[in-house]
């Protein structure tokens, strides 16, 4: 796949862990990605995946290990730190609300205030300026939207996609979390999210996905990392394995240092 800036790291994980009382969920796990790039985050259940997100999003912090955004360690004790250093996170559930509309939801905790002082004082908002930025974040994803007053809950699950991650990158994401995207999808919606994640990814924006879809990760990712029982067992190249070798190392029926 053609990247932009694939020489350049946008994010480094090194030698993260992370303990709930006895129980190590993960164990110094280390990879990087590039800006431009789409890594799939691959795993059993209970294999550590939904644990890293939470700590690269701000929701858990690491016992220890390094977070490194465009070269700076930076500490991510919050969500509010990880959007502030330029990490994004489209979690399943998509964290919208159905019956705003897409423009509200775009701009949801994040709403423009009124320019004249008088307005702003009183808690209106400027909706043609955020109906704007609407258009332009949405047009940049080729996104095909009938109305920006529809309402979330009439959307079908590709276009309530594309309203998550145009949310994501519209604030100005160097990375972007995608957890199972396409799970609740047809084929058809789930190649448009398939178009989407190449879409930000040609822009130099760098793509966490995590995903059970073999096939999805195939046609998506330049790259595949491997968690197993809270460690990094695989660091590979898309297009130097074949899907029942993902599933291998998934299992832990086959290992490859990472």
């Amino acid at each position: 796949m053609a990247r932009t800036a694939l020489d350049q790291t946008a994010l480094e994980l090194t030698n993260i862990a992370k303990s709930f009382g006895g129980v190590h969920a993960l164990k110094d796990v280390s990879f990087k990605i590039n800006k431009g790039e789409v890594v799939g985050l691959l795993g059993d259940n209970g294999a550590g995946k939904s644990t890293l997100v939470k700590c690269i999003s701000g929701i858990h912090s690491p016992d220890k290990g390094d977070i490194i955004v465009n070269g700076e360690t930076v500490k991510i004790s919050s969500p509010e730190d990880a959007r502030d250093a330029g990490i994004e996170t489209v979690f399943q559930d998509l964290a919208m609300i159905p019956e705003f509309d897409i423009v509200q939801n775009l701009f949801l905790n994040r709403e423009i205030k009124h320019k004249n002082p008088i307005l702003r004082w009183l808690g209106w908002l400027d909706t043609k300026a955020m109906t704007r930025r609407a258009r332009k974040s949405l047009n940049r994803l080729n996104t095909r939207i009938p109305s920006y007053k529809e309402k979330i809950h009439n959307l079908s699950g590709g276009q309530r996609q594309a309203i998550a991650i145009a949310r994501a990158v519209n604030w100005g994401a160097d990375i972007v979390i995608m957890d199972e995207p396409t799970a609740a999808l047809g084929v058809e919606q789930s190649a448009q999210v398939n178009e989407l994640i190449k879409v930000i990814s040609s822009q130099g924006v760098a793509v966490l996905l995590i995903s059970h879809n073999m096939q999805h990760v195939k046609d998506t990712c330049d790259r595949a990392v491997v968690l197993y029982q809270g460690t990094s067992v695989a660091d590979v190249c898309v297009n130097d394995v074949t899907k029942e070798d993902l599933v291998s190392l998934i299992t832990g029926a086959t290992s490859v240092a990472a």
